[in-house]
């Protein structure tokens, strides 16, 4: 796993996510469950080529889903990562 694009799965646009990019200059990414601070700052840097101040990390257990008949399925495990960049960098996302 050490490619950047292992790490950083896709981009969370969600009206909280653009309130925290609005004010906090944080941005909000779905990355790999097996990726730490450090994976994810140099993946950012290098792919986006901002200053990452810091980044906090969220693990997400997948909901309970019925399947068609009576079995119980599950949804896969995510992890959610919130990185703050430094003041007067931004990110061009759309």
């Amino acid at each position: 796993m050490n490619d950047m694009f292992d790490h950083i799965q896709t981009v969370i646009l969600t009206e909280k996510a653009t309130l925290l990019t609005e004010k906090y200059n944080q941005y909000v990414f779905r990355v790999s469950p097996r990726a730490n601070k450090l994976d994810i700052k140099r993946a950012v840097e290098k792919l986006f080529k901002k200053t990452v101040l810091d980044v906090k990390t969220a693990n997400y257990a997948g909901k309970k889903k019925r399947e068609r008949s009576a079995k119980l399925g599950r949804r896969a495990h995510w992890k959610k990562a919130v990185v703050t960049l430094k003041a007067g960098e931004k990110l061009d996302l759309v």
